[in-house]
């Protein structure tokens, strides 16, 4: 499919890049949750011999750590990981896929979009997605094997319901949107995205700031949240892009 025009740069793909060159490790599933089949390898996502569920050691050494914190507070609760490490084809592919989607809801044809059409899809789908860009400085975060996308499960195996899916392109996605809303639902909701969040945050992590279920350390965007908190520290992101299997 053809990619519409790229975006404007994010203010956290500024951040300096430091590359420590630690590898890739797989999660596994005596330790974690994983989604099985992997949604994007479903739909035929290029993942090659790469695992989507791959991250770089330090970061499932911080998941573990983030696991037991939950645990503490909720025996028998899990992570479940929904997604972790995407070569630049696999979000290429995912871009392309949810613009698909975002198009076939607006009966929109990608050949005849006017300007305005087009700028509103763009701004849909790259709110949620990051550009598919092969840029060194500023890889999309899953292609650095820093980032997971993620929820809990409780000691049952039962998803816990977070008020909205994972990939939703909608303001359900944003973290506090359930703050403050007067029914009994959104205070459970947001219950849930707030100890997510805590368990994280523990282990070090930073979340996305439009998704509720995106975590990541040592990459660009990690940086730029830590920074915006302390403007008296200099942080560099210590995970580039992974290069692409031979």
């Amino acid at each position: 499919m053809e990619t519409l025009p790229s975006v404007a740069m994010k203010p956290y793909q500024r951040i300096s890049i430091a590359e420590c060159h630690e590898p890739l490790v797989t999660l596994d599933h005596q330790t974690f949750c994983l989604v099985d089949p992997h949604p994007y390898a479903k739909l035929g996502a290029p993942y090659g011999d790469r695992s989507p569920f791959s991250v770089r050691q330090g970061v499932r050494d911080r998941l573990i750590q983030a696991q037991q914190c939950l645990q503490q507070l909720k025996p028998g609760w899990r992570l479940q990981i929904f997604d972790a490490y995407r070569p630049i084809a696999v979000q290429q592919f995912m871009v392309d896929y949810t613009l698909q989607e975002v198009l076939a809801k607006q009966g929109w044809a990608i050949a005849s979009l006017t300007d305005a059409q087009r700028t509103e899809a763009l701004q849909q789908v790259y709110q949620f997605w990051a550009m598919p860009n092969p840029n060194p400085l500023t890889p999309p975060p899953h292609s650095t094997g820093a980032a997971i996308d993620l929820t809990l499960v409780d000691e049952t195996g039962q998803v816990i319901d977070m008020g909205s899916a994972i990939d939703e392109i909608s303001p359900r996605s944003y973290p506090d949107h359930y703050v403050g809303l007067p029914d009994a639902s959104a205070e459970r909701y947001d219950t849930h995205r707030q100890l997510l969040n805590y368990v994280m945050r523990q282990a070090g992590f930073q979340r996305h700031y439009h998704e509720w279920w995106h975590f990541s350390w040592g990459d660009q965007l990690w940086a730029w949240l830590s920074q915006r908190e302390d403007p008296s520290r200099h942080v560099v992101a210590c995970y580039g892009r992974v290069p692409d299997a031979a």
